[in-house]
């Protein structure tokens, strides 16, 4: 029994498949990532993170480019987003607040990022944007051969420097004060 077939466009609007889904994972990944900032619970601010890193490689995966989209799912989501969310949950004190406090630049913070994004829209209309005749299909060979041949030492120094990072940020939160009350 065939059923009948999807067709390219969605019925009554007259928009392509591929659009509406990009249009989706796009909103999941500025949603997410404005969440990861806004939100108060670090715990969850790390799920939304998690979030915006699978939208990126679902992006990434319907741009025709599964190395990106797998290499995105395994190092972002399955090491950096696991790793972060382990420390946080190692190094939170017992005693501390649940919920994170915002710092006093918020307000410096929220002006830089306007102009930030006032610069970026304004560099996107000055550009003019050639159309392409056709969606562009990239070849997964040619970039894995530049991933792992041409580029390994940056991936791996980047892997080694978060490494290091995280053990050290382990290394602050669980040292002891100079003068705590159990060496009295």
């Amino acid at each position: 029994m065939s059923g009948m077939p999807i067709g390219e466009t969605m019925p009554l609007i007259g928009t392509r498949w591929d659009d509406i889904l990009f249009i989706t994972l796009a909103a999941a990944l500025l949603g997410s990532a404005l969440l990861v900032v806004t939100m108060r619970d670090i715990i969850r601010c790390g799920l939304a993170l998690t979030v915006s890193f699978a939208s990126l490689a679902g992006i990434y995966a319907l741009l025709s480019n599964p190395l990106i989209a797998a290499t995105q799912v395994l190092v972002y989501i399955g090491a950096i987003s696991v790793l972060i969310l382990f420390a946080i949950m190692l190094t939170e004190k017992k005693n501390a607040p649940t919920r994170l406090v915002f710092q006093t630049q918020a307000a410096v913070a929220a002006v830089a990022a306007g102009i930030v994004a006032v610069g970026i829209a304004v560099v996107v209309i000055a550009t003019s944007w050639p159309a392409l005749p056709s969606r562009l299909a990239t070849h997964t060979a040619d970039v894995a051969r530049l991933l792992f041949k041409d580029y390994v030492l940056p991936f791996e120094v980047v892997s080694v420097l978060l490494t290091a990072a995280v053990v050290g940020a382990i290394y602050l939160a669980r040292r002891e004060p100079a003068g705590s009350e159990e060496d009295k």
